[in-house]
């Protein structure tokens, strides 16, 4: 546990990353490679991220193409991708695997607006936490004597300024990506 600013903004922008992460493998109707990111292969005994088997593209805008290395893990790629729970149906063509990207109706859309907003939230949770444990270390260093009571107040002004600014970039990036769900 650190009250050190610099690794506190280290940590919350790791959960702005994190939440980027989530957001690209959110489907918009357009063809995304991130969307397969977090697809596990069954491969050579066990469970495999898809970007360890294949090399994923996208020569169109509605299309996704998966060039699988091994020829015998093609009918696993095609499985793991459709039972991913995306919305699509990938199709096997040799070593390739299309995986066309249908357009979204309204409801789906709504439905991922939704999800865009939990992962904003879980965002903005991971936050606070780091925001908590910083101010846990500045009250444990304050009574360990280690700074003043004047010092803690600074450092907890400067702790919740990074934490708010820190919200505001997920509000904004939930934002754009509503946009872009809601077309």
């Amino acid at each position: 546990m650190t009250a050190d600013i610099n690794e506190l903004r280290r940590r919350m922008d790791g959960a702005l990353q994190s939440l980027h992460k989530e957001f690209g493998g959110l489907r918009t109707g357009r063809a995304n490679a991130s969307l397969l990111d977090n697809i596990q292969v069954e491969a050579y005994g066990s469970m495999m991220p898809l970007n360890q088997v294949s090399t994923v593209s996208v020569p169109e805008p509605r299309l996704l193409s998966v060039q699988v290395w091994d020829k015998g893990l093609v009918k696993s790629v095609e499985k793991a991708i459709n039972a991913a729970g995306l919305g699509v149906n990938a199709v096997a063509d040799g070593q390739l695997v299309r995986v066309p990207i249908p357009g979204l109706s309204q409801e789906r859309r709504v439905e991922l607006g939704k999800v865009a907003k939990k992962y904003a939230e879980e965002g903005k949770v991971a936050v606070r936490n780091v925001r908590r444990d910083g101010m846990e270390a500045l009250k444990k260093m304050e009574k360990d004597g280690d700074i003043s009571k004047d010092e803690h107040k600074k450092r907890e002004g400067d702790i919740q300024k990074l934490t708010d600014e820190l919200i505001k970039k997920i509000d904004d990036a939930l934002a754009v990506k509503e946009k872009e769900i809601l077309g």
